[in-house]
């Protein structure tokens, strides 16, 4: 039969040439960046393309060429001056923007799956999870993108994608800090960011960065991650909790005592934190990782559409 190979009296059908390319091509990607796209695929159903006003006229900078911006685009009297390639860069192109960061911190490598059964990831493997997810759908509406602290300026198109992936799994200089909240870093005015971490850092370390960066003309969106542990601190009897940071230990007789002053603490530091992002004009988004994360990619999808609407 046309098509087919024998092996050892068993017939077997021969893949087509374009399936075999098509399975050797998804094999090479990373498995985060297939995770993610199969996120975003699912919540891109749901969501139409963000609403684009033009582009603008006044200059804001020049940039270094990159694969994948169009050759139009090229300033070639700018270039002349030099060996290098310069792209033109308008207010417009900067406004639409954004820059996407994720907390990298000792805690967000937490997950009480293995102590309370369940089968949720850590924090930080669903943090860029969800922060590939959404590059992928941000790239989907032609917006430009980067990661906050990479150095690199903000890019269009698959290679926007790929260079995100490439960032997030091999990070260096500045954004491989280990730091549970990024340092102040001057950017375009009315660009946009995405802050996604679990921001259980003392409320007065994040409302001076939060106003800092509002005070810049950044417009930003939070998205607190949390294991269901963090939340509702499940555990029965004489616990010893070991600190992930600090290397502190604390003994508690019986958990079950404290549960209640603890869901309350918890969630005064959840409050605080939505004042903080309502007085800079920001939003905040709440993702649990015992959750499916197409809620959470949807609801922070939408707050940034609705904010370049305003």
């Amino acid at each position: 039969m046309i098509g087919e190979r024998v092996l050892g009296g068993l017939a077997t059908r021969r893949p087509p040439p374009l399936r075999e390319e098509a399975e050797e091509t998804a094999a090479a990607l990373p498995p985060l960046l297939v995770a993610a796209e199969r996120v975003a695929a699912t919540v891109a159903q749901g969501v139409h393309g963000r609403r684009r006003v033009g582009q603008g006229e006044t200059f804001w900078q020049f940039r270094q060429y990159q694969p994948g911006d169009a050759v139009q685009r090229i300033d070639w009297r700018e270039s002349a001056k030099s060996q290098r390639l310069y792209i033109r860069e308008t207010e417009w192109e900067a406004a639409q923007s954004v820059w996407l960061w994720r907390d990298r911190s000792a805690s967000m490598e937490y997950s009480s799956a293995g102590y309370v059964g369940g089968n949720w990831p850590a924090k930080r493997d669903r943090a860029e999870l969800l922060l590939v997810a959404l590059a992928s759908l941000l790239v989907r509406g032609g917006e430009r993108l980067t990661l906050l602290g990479s150095g690199i300026a903000p890019m269009t198109g698959r290679v926007a994608l790929s260079r995100i992936v490439e960032l997030v799994e091999h990070p260096a200089g500045a954004a491989a800090a280990p730091l549970d909240l990024p340092p102040f870093e001057p950017l375009p005015r009315e660009g946009q960011l995405v802050l996604i971490g679990d921001f259980l850092a003392p409320l007065d370390r994040i409302n001076p960065l939060v106003g800092q960066f509002a005070a810049a003309g950044l417009r930003g969106h939070l998205l607190q991650i949390a294991d269901p542990a963090e939340e509702d601190l499940p555990f029965a009897g004489r616990v010893r909790f070991a600190g992930v940071e600090e290397h502190d230990e604390i003994v508690i007789g019986r958990v079950e005592t404290v549960r209640q002053d603890y869901a309350e603490r918890f969630r005064r530091h959840r409050d605080g934190l939505a004042a903080i992002a309502r007085a800079a004009g920001w939003t905040l988004g709440y993702h649990r990782t015992d959750h499916a994360p197409q809620l959470a990619l949807l609801a922070l999808y939408t707050a940034l559409s609705a904010d370049r609407r305003g």
